[in-house]
């Protein structure tokens, strides 16, 4: 008799279930929903960090500036999403509420860390509590401490973190990574960052789409603080990178 796949016996129906290999499969199924999201790129660069992202316009007739993929957490701190975007917002109000009550309590800016593990322990906590099901989306989040040092770091569904240098999320992962594998420098400038994100982009998601699909945010280590490119500034970026394809 062939052995039954775990699914149909049933490991995969609560999240606190684990399978005899002692994986559970909820949040498995959670990572896969994060692989099928929009492409979302961060990089960490010697002048500041950016985030680049696709905003997948499913329909010609959304309005673009409407569509937010990349949010302000606080005035020194940005995050993206790849996943569930919906998940997403609930984690970035929360963000949000929690870099607002450091400022509150302590008269200055929240640390990236602190953030990132605030988001993780929720995300943890939807792991191994029953009726639950685990966020499926991923976070990158980004932003310059007050002592000048830059951050960049990953969260997954686990509620597991990393920090990075150059991390992709989405669909276009392995097509994106292998470019940030090779080109990737640590002496970049926000500039040269730029054009490689939009080149790695380029190459994940084909020549046919216009500035309007994508959103970009920076934060300089001079000033610390979040900017969104404009489309005008957007497209300029486009355009050298499909120059120097």
């Amino acid at each position: 008799m062939q052995p039954m796949p775990h699914q149909l016996m049933g490991y995969d129906r609560a999240i606190t279930m684990f399978s005899p290999e002692g994986r559970l499969l909820q949040v498995e199924y959670a990572k896969k929903t994060v692989k099928q999201g929009s492409t979302a790129i961060g990089i960490a660069c010697k002048d500041g960090v950016i985030l680049v992202t696709d905003k997948r316009l499913i329909d010609e007739l959304i309005v673009p500036e409407a569509t937010e993929k990349i949010w302000q957490i606080d005035e020194h701190i940005a995050a993206t999403a790849a996943g569930i975007l919906s998940d997403a917002r609930v984690l970035i109000d929360r963000a949000q509420l929690r870099a607002q009550q450091h400022r509150v309590t302590y008269d200055g800016p929240v640390d990236v860390l602190t953030v990132v593990k605030d988001i993780c322990d929720l995300k943890q906590i939807c792991t191994q509590s029953a009726g639950l099901r685990p966020f499926g989306v991923s976070l990158l989040v980004a932003g310059i401490d007050e002592d000048g040092s830059i951050k960049l770091f990953e969260t997954d569904p686990t509620g597991i973190f990393f920090q990075y240098k150059a991390v992709v999320i989405g669909e276009g992962e392995t097509e994106v990574e292998e470019i940030l594998h090779k080109q990737y420098k640590e002496d970049m400038s926000i500039e040269e960052g730029l054009r490689l994100a939009m080149k790695a982009l380029l190459k994940a998601l084909g020549d046919n789409f216009t500035a309007e699909r994508i959103d970009i945010a920076v934060i300089r280590k001079e000033d610390k603080r979040f900017t969104k490119l404009s489309k005008s500034e957007t497209e300029k970026v486009l355009s050298d990178a499909k120059k120097k394809k």
